[in-house]
């Protein structure tokens, strides 16, 4: 469920509003620790962000969260988190954070429509996969097109895909791939993998796994799923056209940590760096899911994480009183 977060399209501007736990995000970590903070009676809000759900919402089906042996939809299991939230007293604002103040006590947000006092934070902003943005990308993402080899390999059982990039997860997420596609065709734009040697060594041992090098993607084509995509040379500038019936774009995430840049202490990637029980540099802010994972990236680990910021969150405030 996507939508445009603009002022005035929530709640009006007032006094700010106390508040004992703010989550800034409603990907499956924020509601995770929402479902978790409102068990507690701590009665969290959370901040929407852009699109309620977070990038789960985005998957076209879900097949690898427990309980669900069918599957669902991203929207729906964010929905299904949202609603299971709600039944235990948390409030979903469809609203986006723009402003914090960890100066003081209680921190202050703003947002387009208001502004919170709260004693304690959960971030859980996420992070966006890189995409190359070209022809057809957008296009057929979620038919044919995919940034999680993890997520969606199962649906290539039998098929040929192609992999883009070089770095460690291109080739991980490439090794997985080949567990179910006859062959997965790694193109990189340069000479030779940015991956760890070992990465490569296992890589090198897989029969399934090609190279196409010094190449990029300079569109992708099909009609209702992906069928060919078209490659250039970078150095004899030669375009040809490949065929495939998937690609796998990894070439990086962003985290959305600007509104965190000079406040929380990020690694050299700009994500929150976070210790095993989330907690943030600042006391009594902490953060979740893939806003502080660079790693696993998986809608299971961001609920667990969301969950475990949530205890903290609950235990810091006993401190409190």
């Amino acid at each position: 469920m996507e939508m445009s977060i603009n002022p005035g399209d929530s709640q009006k501007k007032s006094e700010p509003k106390d508040v004992k736990v703010l989550i800034i995000g409603s990907g499956p970590a924020g509601l995770a620790a929402a479902l978790y903070a409102a068990r507690a009676d701590l009665k969290p809000i959370v901040l929407t962000g852009m699109t309620l759900g977070g990038q789960a919402s985005l998957t076209h089906i879900i097949e690898n969260y427990p309980g669900f042996p069918e599957g669902l939809g991203g929207a729906e299991l964010g929905e299904l988190f949202k609603v299971q939230a709600e039944r235990f007293g948390a409030e979903v604002v469809f609203d986006t954070a723009i402003e914090v103040d960890f100066s003081s006590k209680p921190y202050k947000v703003k947002t387009y429509g208001a502004e919170y006092n709260a004693d304690t934070i959960i971030i859980s902003t996420g992070a966006n996969p890189r995409h190359l943005e070209i022809p057809g990308e957008e296009e057929f993402t979620g038919k044919g097109v995919s940034y999680c080899g993890t997520c969606d390999g199962f649906f290539f059982k039998d098929k040929e895909v192609v992999v883009v990039g070089g770095g460690d997860s291109a080739v991980e997420e490439g090794l997985f791939l080949t567990r179910f596609a006859t062959k997965v065709t790694v193109v990189h734009r340069r000479d030779e993998l940015r991956a760890s040697p070992i990465l490569q060594k296992r890589a090198s041992k897989n029969p399934k796994i090609n190279y196409i090098w010094d190449t990029v993607l300079e569109d992708i084509q099909g009609e209702d799923a992906v069928t060919n995509v078209s490659l250039k040379n970078r150095k004899t500038d030669e375009e040809t056209s490949f065929k495939t019936d998937g690609v796998f774009i990894f070439i990086g995430h962003t985290p959305n940590t600007e509104l965190f840049t000079d406040k929380l202490d990020l690694d050299e990637s700009g994500y929150l760096i976070v210790n095993n029980r989330m907690e943030t540099s600042m006391p009594g802010v902490y953060a979740a899911g893939e806003v502080a994972d660079s790693h696993f990236r998986q809608v299971i680990t961001s609920a667990g994480m969301g969950a475990a910021a949530a205890i903290q969150a609950t235990r810091y405030l006993e401190t409190l009183e």
